[in-house]
């Protein structure tokens, strides 16, 4: 019998597998779509996997982590604003024009992304449970309305980008270039969420997500490491809105809304709580589930619900936990 440590294996690389060579297929069958929407399954999977950090290993349970997606969003949207338009963001007594150059504009996404992690999650970790959870939302809320009230970036209407950003080496106005940088983002992102897991930091937060008085009863102080955890979690969350911007061509306040955080929430438990591959799944059964339903009815959502109603009962770990089998939290 397979041992459950070997199927964990061939489910992670049968999974890699697929994503490397989905746009060969597409290009092969004659549905290059399939690359367009393989990059948004990535982009989403980001987003899922930064949001499983917080959910499934350090047990903060964030209503409001569209917010970060929003502003990277938004940092790649202004930064293309103001490079077409030519006119500086800023202007004395320092004059900062906008750019196009993704080398910049991708981890300043995660930077800014992360320092507002650091403001909210410093603010948000003074509270627990129920009251967690609503200031989390509170805060996405009022980072959506302050951005449909800028109505030089486009207000409610949102804010359109005439190009994806540059990057060397590579044409991201090509899907086929664009989805490999999703790729390795995404690989990048999961190969350090592992390590960091799998560490005596992860240790820690896992810890604190367990039992936080027990951990303080040992003299950890839980709250600094989930702050730091926080701020990693956002910034991933930003690196995604960055793209998603770049893939849509398009930014607007309602990627900051709380429905975009509760299907991410979804996609999380779809795929397994506290696994960090399981996110990556969810994404892509979630997504693929959407565009199939939409192509046969509008109310597609009626249909989804009873789907992922089964999908939590009788996958109780989720669905990578159903595939490969093992505990959750395991990196």
């Amino acid at each position: 019998m397979m041992s459950m440590f070997s199927r964990k294996k061939l489910t992670i690389g049968f999974g890699a597998l697929f994503l490397f060579f989905l746009p060969l297929v597409a290009l092969l069958t004659g549905e290059p779509y399939l690359i367009s929407l393989g990059s948004r399954i990535l982009i989403y999977a980001l987003a899922a996997v930064s949001l499983d950090l917080l959910l499934g290993y350090s047990g903060m349970i964030s209503l409001g982590h569209a917010a970060f997606v929003g502003i990277g969003a938004y940092v790649a949207g202004i930064f293309h604003f103001h490079s077409f338009e030519a006119t500086p963001l800023f202007t004395s007594p320092f004059l900062f024009s906008g750019t196009e150059n993704g080398l910049f504009v991708l981890p300043l996404a995660m930077l800014i992304a992360a320092f507002a992690a650091l403001i909210i999650g410093a603010l948000s970790l003074r509270t627990t449970g129920m009251h967690f959870i609503m200031i989390t939302l509170a805060f996405a809320q009022m980072l959506y309305y302050f951005f449909v009230s800028l109505e030089k970036y486009g207000g409610d209407d949102g804010l359109s980008l005439y190009s994806r950003n540059s990057f060397p080496g590579l044409d991201l106005g090509n899907d086929l270039h664009f989805y490999y940088l999703c790729l390795g983002a995404l690989c990048l992102f999961l190969f350090f969420t592992c390590r960091l897991v799998n560490s005596r930091f992860g240790l820690i937060i896992r810890g604190g997500g367990n039992n936080d008085r027990r951990a303080g009863s040992l003299g950890i102080h839980t709250n600094s490491y989930k702050l730091v955890t926080f701020m990693i979690a956002g910034g991933g969350a930003g690196l995604a809105g960055a793209l998603l911007a770049n893939q849509t061509e398009y930014v607007s306040p309602g990627l900051m809304h709380w429905t975009l955080s509760g299907e991410l929430m979804v996609m999380v438990l779809l795929g397994g709580l506290g696994t960090l591959f399981g996110p990556v799944l969810g994404a892509a059964v979630f997504l693929l589930l959407e565009e199939g339903l939409a192509m046969y009815t509008e109310h597609w959502m009626v249909y989804m619900g009873p789907l992922l109603i089964l999908a939590v009962i009788f996958a109780k770990r989720g669905l990578f936990g159903l595939l490969a089998g093992g505990n959750r939290k395991d990196g």
